[in-house]
């Protein structure tokens, strides 16, 4: 590999084909032959990408996988997170099967969460399976959702309800997409780096604290070491927990209450700053419940202050429909929310053990 690229392996046990590889670096779309040797005689190859990124990139990925020498065709979704609906899946699938895409054919999920999400979900349903490779183009998918397999679509009723887990073959993350990122959507994926450091590596939460003027400007190798850990901590925990049934909860710290906030607030909250709230509130209950020391309370509120991130839920939301959508959760066990706390920076911990008293005073002070 070129020297400018770094590599994270994901192990896992099941069998060696679920594991892969991700590939982090600047303008590495020149490589992206590289899916080349896991394409096993691909016949197709379907780049599946929204109405945002198609115009930015589409043309010039599709380019790159003409190297291929196999029919590279493109399908665009509408941007954001409406199109995380079994409609769009079966309105993407009808068109995979007018293309001839067959289990010999491969997906490439180009754009953010959403694009990913969905691509995943559609790879591990179509015709009982076929392969997919994530390019994420946003900072958050790039450290959150194209790492661990987890696909889905929302339903009414709250997100990701509906989905599976099913690996990727490859992912790759060029961190040149995030140069025509804006403000907001740079502070969604900000939100959930912060959530890696509070859960998983104080020195990375020290980082963000120390060099947040170098970070907000986007520097390269700031943001190569952010994207490197980050991807790091995730792929270490999904090695150990790869369906969610123990640790890799943790990765879930704020987003009990955040996805809740997410879905009441019709989705006009972004994913990340619904996961700052939610970090916020989670943080407050691990501190009114005496785990969390005050002054870790504080920094964690002004480090989400630092990246202009929200830490109060939107003056005039909905907080009614808070609960019931916590309760459709899918952290719910046996009728029980079960809240992802923290002892200190770095030291996380699970449980159900949470009063109703307690978590709607915290949303109350949060409003």
């Amino acid at each position: 590999m070129h020297r400018n690229v770094d590599l994270i392996k994901v192990n896992l046990e099941k069998t060696y084909k679920d594991s892969y590889e991700i590939f982090i670096g600047e303008d590495i779309m020149d490589r992206v032959g590289l899916i080349t040797k896991l394409k096993n005689h691909a016949d197709r190859c379907v780049i599946i990408t929204d109405s945002y990124v198609n115009p930015l990139y589409g043309e010039m990925v599709r380019e790159r996988l003409g190297e291929l020498a196999i029919p590279v065709d493109i399908i665009e979704i509408s941007a954001g997170e409406s199109s995380k609906s079994l409609n769009t899946v079966l309105d993407v699938a009808r068109q995979l099967v007018r293309l001839n895409v067959s289990r010999k054919s491969f997906l490439v999920a180009l754009g953010g969460g959403v694009v990913g999400d969905v691509t995943g979900f559609i790879a591990s349903i179509y015709m009982r399976s076929i392969p997919y490779v994530q390019i994420p183009t946003t900072l958050l998918a790039q450290v959150d959702s194209s790492v661990g397999g987890k696909t889905g679509v929302d339903l009414p009723e709250g997100k990701n309800l509906v989905g599976t887990f099913y690996q990727p073959r490859a992912v790759y993350i060029d961190l040149s997409f995030l140069k025509t990122l804006s403000d907001r959507d740079f502070a969604n994926g900000l939100a959930e780096i912060i959530k890696y450091g509070i859960i998983g590596d104080r020195s990375l939460f020290e980082l963000l604290e120390s060099e947040s003027q170098g970070i907000k400007e986007r520097n390269p190798s700031l943001m190569k070491s952010l994207v490197g850990r980050s991807c790091k901590i995730k792929a270490g925990i999904v090695e150990m927990d790869e369906k969610e049934f123990g640790l890799r909860r943790v990765l879930n710290f704020g987003h009990t209450l955040g996805h809740a906030l997410e879905a009441a607030s019709g989705y006009s909250l972004s994913h990340g700053e619904a996961i700052a709230i939610g970090m916020v509130g989670a943080a407050k209950i691990s501190h009114r419940l005496n785990h969390l020391d005050g002054e870790s309370y504080t920094r964690i509120v002004d480090l989400i202050k630092e990246y202009g991130l929200p830490t109060r839920i939107p003056t005039g939301s909905d907080t009614s429909q808070i609960p019931g959508f916590m309760a459709t959760d899918k952290k719910v066990v046996a009728g029980q929310v079960h809240f992802v706390l923290i002892k200190k920076i770095g030291d996380p911990f699970v449980t159900p053990e949470v009063p109703s008293g307690v978590v709607e005073e915290v949303i109350e002070e949060l409003g």
